[in-house]
C-alpha cells in the first residue's frame, strides 16, 4: 500500500513548530531537517517533520 506524505512550506512548518520561517531554512541547511529544493523553495515531508521532532534536540 502506498503511503502519501503531506508535503509543507518552510512557512507553514513554522506556523506548526511556531518558530520563525528562517529557522526553519536554517535547520534545512544545517541538515537537522529534510527539505526538498522545488526551484527556489523548499518543501519538506510531513515523515521528514516527525523524524525532526524525534530527534532529540533541534
Amino acid at each position: 500500500m502506498l503511503m502519501v506524505d503531506q508535503i509543507y512550506t518552510t512557512e507553514q512548518v513554522a506556523n506548526i513548530l511556531q518558530i520563525h520561517h528562517l529557522t526553519v531554512l536554517k535547520y534545512i541547511k544545517q541538515g537537522k531537517l529534510h527539505g526538498i529544493k522545488l526551484g527556489r523553495i523548499y518543501r519538506i515531508r510531513e515523515s521528514d517533520l516527525q523524524n525532526f521532532l524525534n530527534q532529540e534536540s533541534f
